[in-house]
């Protein structure tokens, strides 16, 4: 596809469709499928994400009321809010119509109160902190919790829910054994205070793959990783493509950029800032118009490589905040504007997300979420 952009991501429909069956594929007909596109679409896109998944799932999940705002001007698809609202937001949020997440009976109060001055009845999903350790309501706070739903006459409660820890780490399953317990806990202790008919859910992508689909234990699951082709851990990956060797997920993001100069420098020439490459022969170079502003992290500074003419060229120097310098000795006729691939294929060779990840000591999650929102995303 041509396009006129010096630097851009592009996003394959077609393999966030396939991304999106694959789950399906996995779940009872009767789950109910929550798209999760916080954090941009995990890099991604949010508009071009829900462009293309507002026909294939049930609901979306945002972080923020931010995000709300961008979404509703495009879908009103279901849409979840599992992050803080502040105050001062509650009301734009309700008015918006979303299913809010509760994290304590302050941020209960809360929308109660602005739900009778707006005499509107507010939907929420209750959080409970099953030994995550960050936001949701303690096991031990559940009586109060409730005791305050059943008093207001704005607050209705139609799910519970938790998040795993480490389900991931396939090696060990007692941590997430000890969330489950917990949850089914909860969720036992809201049906003695009269709540019924609770939309449960506990599973992202890995605790789906690693638990849902031996149990299909809830009517809800939330995928995000894995609707971009990303898996969650080696090690699931690894173990679950033994079990179900026919599923398979498809990257659905290429970062793509151009070249800006080619030169030759001379044997002992310093590549960048800090002086941390210093040329042991006569070197062509090519200047790249990315870095660290973009998303491609400094750590990549004389490790990292990217793919031009299909080829291999390494990072040479450290990356500054919109350029960095490659290595292209070995390669003829190179000029201004020839292709380049920092994440995806070219020829026969890929670069992905986990390969840039692996080499900064970090995961994939981070690597994407982290492009910058001013790049272009080209669908294809």
């Amino acid at each position: 596809m041509k396009n006129n952009y010096l630097s851009h991501i592009e996003i394959s429909k077609e393999n966030l469709i396939h991304n999106i069956k694959q789950f399906r594929s996995l779940v009872k007909k009767e789950t109910q499928i929550i798209s999760a596109i916080k954090a941009n679409a995990y890099g991604h896109g949010q508009k071009e994400v829900i462009d293309i998944l507002a026909s294939y799932t049930d609901a979306f999940m945002i972080n923020s009321f931010e995000e709300l705002e961008m979404l509703r001007k495009q879908t009103k698809k279901k849409t979840f809010v599992l992050g803080y609202v502040m105050e001062s937001d509650l009301a734009k949020a309700m008015k918006l119509d979303c299913v809010l997440s509760v994290f304590s009976r302050e941020h209960l109060l809360n929308i109660s109160a602005i739900g009778k001055k707006l005499n509107k009845v507010q939907e929420v999903h209750l959080a409970v902190d099953a030994h995550l350790g960050r936001e949701g309501v303690l096991f031990t706070e559940l009586p109060e919790i409730f005791t305050e739903i059943k008093k207001s006459k704005y607050i209705k409660l139609t799910g519970i829910y938790a998040h795993f820890a480490n389900i991931e780490d396939t090696t060990d399953f007692s941590h997430a054994n000890k969330q489950i317990a917990t949850h089914r806990m909860a969720v036992n202790l809201a049906k003695e205070y009269g709540f019924k008919n609770l939309q449960t859910h506990i599973s992202a992508t890995s605790g789906v793959m690693a638990y849902e689909i031996k149990e299909n234990a809830h009517p809800l699951v939330r995928i995000g990783i894995g609707l971009y082709g990303l898996w969650p851990s080696e090690e699931l990956k690894n173990t679950f493509k033994k079990i179900h060797p026919k599923f398979n997920l498809l990257p659905v993001l290429s970062w793509k950029t151009k070249i800006a100069q080619v030169k030759t420098l001379s044997k002992g020439s310093t590549v960048g800032y800090g002086l941390t490459y210093k040329t042991k022969k006569e070197t062509k170079v090519a200047v790249i118009p990315q870095g660290y502003a973009d998303g491609l992290d400094r750590r990549l500074s004389n490790k990292g490589e990217v793919l031009i003419g299909g080829t291999r060229c390494k990072i040479l120097g450290r990356v500054m905040m919109n350029m960095f310098v490659v290595d292209v000795n070995h390669l003829k006729d190179l000029c201004a504007e020839d292709k380049v691939v920092i994440i995806g294929k070219q020829n026969k060779l890929e670069i992905t997300a986990e390969d840039l990840a692996e080499k900064i000591g970090t995961i994939n999650y981070e690597v994407v979420a982290h492009l910058s929102a001013l790049l272009p995303r080209v669908v294809i």
